[in-house]
């Protein structure tokens, strides 16, 4: 499988990267900082600028699968309106790339919580991570309206981040619009297990125009 990560040296890209190396992939490792992909014969690297759509369209070429996992930066106070810009630039050179199948790691806030209710609406929603959360969130109702891609939208565990990582156990459970919750009424999910999941989603395309979601 041909796969080009972009955003491969982050917090979620760099697992990303690591699980699909020891899946003897052949990766194109995105970054805007090339220099800290760690070497490997299976991976070659690409220096991003997210929105430069022609130059990246162009590296994306010969693709089977584009993996977005963007950041626009938690401390960049435009993250907001760069994540949309962002977002939807990959999105537009996965298409004149020619590449069919663009997964997207968004955020869990626009997972529902009851019916009518998203995780980022919720009264104790981080204020912190709100922009990002409202972004990703802004772009999936984007990405639901493209027809031309096979997109994927996958939305982590609320409890997915620096305290629940470090584990990786290649099993988890998985939901689409609802987190996933344990008998403990929490949803955890390590960074480590969302590599293996969306390396599971490469390999096995489940969730074709749709958004999931797993955890433990």
């Amino acid at each position: 499988m041909r796969v080009a990560l972009i955003g491969a040296t982050g917090f979620v890209g760099s697992q990303i990267l690591k699980e699909l190396v020891d899946r003897n992939q052949s990766i194109k490792a995105f970054a805007r900082n090339v220099e800290k992909v760690p070497a490997s014969k299976n991976v070659a690297t690409v220096a991003l600028d997210v929105n430069n759509v022609q130059a990246l369209a162009t590296d994306l070429k010969g693709a089977d699968v584009v993996i977005s996992a963007f950041n626009a930066g938690w401390t960049n106070p435009n993250l907001y309106e760069d994540f949309i810009k962002g977002a939807k630039a990959i999105e537009e050179a996965t298409k004149l790339a020619g590449v069919k199948r663009l997964i997207v790691i968004g955020g869990a806030g626009s997972l529902y919580v009851t019916d009518d209710l998203q995780l980022v609406d919720t009264p104790d929603f981080p204020e912190q991570i709100k922009p990002g959360a409202l972004a990703a969130r802004d772009y999936y109702n984007i990405l639901k309206e493209d027809n031309d891609l096979d997109w994927t939208m996958f939305s982590p565990a609320p409890e997915m981040h620096q305290g629940t990582s470090g584990t990786r156990q290649g099993t988890y459970r998985l939901g689409t619009d609802n987190p996933v919750f344990d008998a403990d009424g929490h949803s955890i999910l390590s960074v480590e297990d969302v590599a293996v999941v969306i390396a599971d989603e490469v390999e096995n395309a489940k969730f074709i125009k749709q958004r999931f979601t797993a955890a433990y």
